[in-house]
């Protein structure tokens, strides 16, 4: 894993931070179907798209998490997509 970013979430305000990681799976490394831990009252999706479609979701106003928006930038920007 890699941290690509920290960022402040709103300085000035509150001292939440994000740490942001990225790393290269396939699916080979998949152990499950996902839904994490119902013990710990996880409900988790896993939900993959092409990068491509990721992106129009983005432009479209379907993804609209920051987070999520701020990681698909640096994978376009400096990332495993960047031109």
């Amino acid at each position: 894993m890699e941290l690509v970013m920290a960022p402040w979430m709103s300085p000035g305000s509150v001292t939440e931070r994000l740490h942001l990681f990225a790393a290269a799976y396939s699916a080979a490394d998949r152990s499950g179907a996902g839904g994490g831990l119902v013990e710990e009252g996880e409900d988790i999706e896993v939900l993959e798209l092409p990068f491509t479609e990721a992106l129009a979701q983005v432009r479209e106003g379907r993804i609209d998490d920051a987070k999520t928006v701020l990681l698909l930038q640096w994978a376009a920007l400096w990332g495993p997509f960047a031109r």
